[in-house]
């Protein structure tokens, strides 16, 4: 088949299934372009809640079907390639957070969006790169659990003056983002304001003139004014960032931040799971209720 076939066809099946394809800012560029809505991956649960789609095909990774799932539990959702997962989301379990938090009695775990749904259920509030400092004020106590993201805690830790007690995870492919790659690409483009996902290391965050989500970054990109920007996150966001401000120039800060995870589905992969209606990803109901609750403490903010 060709591409335009594929297309076409997946057009046919999204109507035939009552279908919405959801695809996270960190797709390819072609998936990104056939999906419904586009977005970060609280937003794009959210919106497969709101919507009236009976089947919800989720490009992305596996633990954004999964938060997908605990909000829309009598949709169907299906995630192209069941292969897709994050590393970061696996650097704690939901044993281990156990263990963690009888170590800390009496503080609060602060669970990023990035993580499975066991994990979440053993969280009090969950919390995303955009809003995780307003989370983290939002609550009383002086020092806060926060798994798994080190790198983000040790933002929110600087903008809140909270003791921030983290768990010692990361993304890989910020955290590969380095301070003498910020530099490199600011000599190289002088005149460029440099964005970055608060995922980076601190030192990283410290050369930027705004540390900000994948969301926050598209609606930046929508009313900036600079001429060029430096891009510090995941480099398929470029491909939204450049559709939604052709006249601003984008650069990635890194060209090798690359999520592997993130570039597994395909439109093939999103056509065949039209076709077969199969992977399908769901939550037991007594974790996802458990999940749900920590979700819903956050949104309530």
């Amino acid at each position: 088949m060709t591409r335009n076939e594929i297309i076409e066809r997946i057009q046919e099946l999204r109507k035939k299934r009552r279908a919405v394809i959801l695809a996270h800012n960190y797709q390819i560029g072609e998936v990104q372009d056939i999906a419904d809505f586009t977005g970060d991956s609280l937003g794009l649960s959210q919106e497969a809640a709101r919507c009236d789609a009976e089947v919800i095909v989720f490009c992305g990774v596996h633990f954004m079907a999964e938060t997908a799932a605990i909000l829309s539990p009598r949709k169907t959702v299906l995630l192209p390639d069941p292969r897709a997962g994050c590393p970061m989301a696996d650097m704690i379990t939901a044993p281990e957070l156990r263990d963690w938090k009888a170590r800390y009695p009496g503080r609060p775990v602060v669970c990023y969006v990035n993580t499975t749904a066991d994990v979440k259920a053993e969280s009090d509030i969950c919390c995303t790169s955009s809003n995780a400092v307003r989370v983290v004020l939002s609550l009383p106590d002086e020092e806060v659990l926060f798994v798994p993201d080190k790198n983000l805690a040790a933002f929110v830790a600087r903008e809140t003056r909270k003791k921030i007690i983290a768990w010692d995870g990361y993304c890989y492919v910020h955290n590969r983002i380095l301070a003498r790659d910020v530099l490199a690409a600011k000599n190289a483009h002088p005149a460029a304001e440099v964005w970055v996902h608060p995922e980076c290391r601190p030192e990283v965050i410290d050369l930027a003139d705004r540390v900000i989500s994948t969301g926050f970054m598209v609606k930046a990109a929508r009313e900036t004014a600079a001429r060029e920007v430096l891009v510090g996150t995941e480099v398929g966001i470029l491909h939204r960032l450049r559709k939604e401000s052709p006249r601003t120039a984008f650069y990635p800060v890194k060209e090798r931040a690359l999520c592997s995870n993130m570039k597994k589905i395909t439109l093939i992969k999103v056509l065949r799971t039209l076709e077969e209606m199969k992977d399908r990803v769901e939550v037991p109901s007594a974790v996802s209720r458990r999940a749900r609750g920590a979700i819903k403490k956050m949104v309530s903010i």
